[in-house]
């Protein structure tokens, strides 16, 4: 076995010069959207740290509690995303209970 390092692919930083914010939704998914990557494609695609942290999926639907981090713009596009993507949204306001 060799005792090289394993290489990571660099990421860009998360934000260089724009504001960092934080951001709580409820999303729900309908049946056919269960399967689709939506919430990785979304925060992949506008380079914001997703952070799942609570989901439920069934054979019916799916709903998901997340926290999006980055660029202001860069969430309500997200939220602007999801909608069009057909995935019900719901900003969560206060805190999200640890645990």
């Amino acid at each position: 076995m060799s005792k090289t390092a394993m290489k990571f692919p660099s990421c860009p930083p998360l934000q260089e010069a724009s504001k960092v914010a934080k951001k709580a939704y409820h999303l729900f998914f309908k049946q056919e959207l269960i399967k689709e990557p939506i919430m990785f494609v979304v925060a992949r695609d506008l380079n914001l740290l997703l952070n799942i942290r609570r989901a439920k999926i069934t054979a019916e639907a799916g709903e998901a509690t997340i926290e999006l981090e980055g660029d202001e713009k860069k969430i309500a596009e997200a939220e602007k995303l999801f909608s069009q993507k057909g995935v019900k949204v719901e900003s969560v306001l206060g805190d999200i209970v640890e645990g």
